[in-house]
């Protein structure tokens, strides 16, 4: 039962999000322990800020599985510092029994997609923004609704100064998956559509975007960024532990996220954005959260890959 319940927690780990899909992420276990660990040769050139994000997702749904399982999961942050790529440990500890909470979340991990287009019309109520910024608490992070429309607009220009900058990104060519690809990884071509979507945030521009309906959609969703009080890699974790919590939330009712941190690679933009938008708060994750209709399929790597 334990040795299941391990299985199936390192399983729901490869389902986190991850910037260009990356999976920047390894895993190994040691009695019943869990140790996740930065894959340092899947290190976007973004850098580790955006890496230690995604495997705290991932660590997020470990957490969540082990208790779904029926076991208190006891963790510990880069537990060791003479080895800084082991982020976090995750021990079972006493027995549990899940929530319905809980229950729903495991069963939003592998249904979970982030969105690459606009956002249908259909409003988000402010009382879900209200519990999605509690669940984000919980978790160390901050999650601020921008209700500012001048705000939103400084925003949506930085984004797009980014994305035009980088238009021609090395780093974007490597994750981009033509139709059809058996790879397991970065983002396949059916996962955006070849036509971006006008909602003033500029996507990435992958290469081998498909003709699909998602650029019919342009609402542009509720604009909202992670912030933390200081900027080290334990607060880089907590944003993906968080990240993940709200995401995950979001998809019980309908919800999903479109993440653009195009501004937030460039130090200068970044540092623009922490003085000038949120309040001397390090910003982590620009995003918006809408209803989309679409379906993407998800890809992810075999357990035999990330398992150690």
């Amino acid at each position: 039962m334990r040795d299941q319940a391990i299985k199936s927690a390192i399983e729901a780990a490869t389902w986190a999000p991850s910037v260009h899909n990356s999976q920047p992420w390894t895993f190994v276990v040691t009695g019943e322990e869990i140790g996740v660990r930065a894959d340092a040769d899947r290190k976007p050139r973004e850098g580790e800020r955006e890496a230690l994000i995604g495997c705290g997702a991932a660590l997020f749904n470990i957490r969540i599985v082990l208790r779904h399982s029926g076991w208190a999961p006891i963790t510990r942050i880069l537990p060791d510092p003479d080895r800084p790529n082991l982020l976090a440990t995750v021990r079972l500890g006493e027995a549990v029994t899940p929530d319905e909470s809980t229950r729903r979340l495991v069963d939003e991990i592998e249904r979970r997609r982030t969105h690459r287009a606009g956002f249908t019309n259909l409003p988000i109520p402010d009382r879900l923004v209200e519990t999605l910024v509690g669940q984000a608490a919980e978790e160390g992070g901050r999650l601020v609704p921008i209700a500012d429309p001048r705000a939103a607009r400084v925003l949506a220009a930085l984004t797009q100064a980014a994305q035009a900058a980088r238009a021609e990104d090395p780093e974007v060519r490597r994750w981009s998956r033509p139709p059809g690809s058996p790879r397991g990884d970065g983002v396949p071509a059916d996962a955006y559509p070849a036509e971006p979507a006008d909602t003033g945030f500029p996507q990435r521009e992958y290469v081998w975007g498909i003709d699909t309906d998602q650029s019919v959609a342009t609402a542009t969703g509720v604009v909202a960024v992670m912030t933390t009080p200081t900027d080290s890699r334990q607060e880089w974790i907590a944003t993906g532990q968080a990240l993940q919590r709200i995401l995950l939330h979001a998809s019980v009712v309908g919800v999903s996220a479109a993440f653009h941190t195009q501004a937030l690679e460039m130090p200068h933009l970044r540092e623009f954005l922490r003085e000038e938008v949120c309040a001397g708060a390090y910003p982590q994750m620009i995003m918006r959260l809408g209803v989309t209709f679409e379906e993407t399929r998800g890809v992810r790597r075999p357990l035999s890959e990330v398992l150690d």
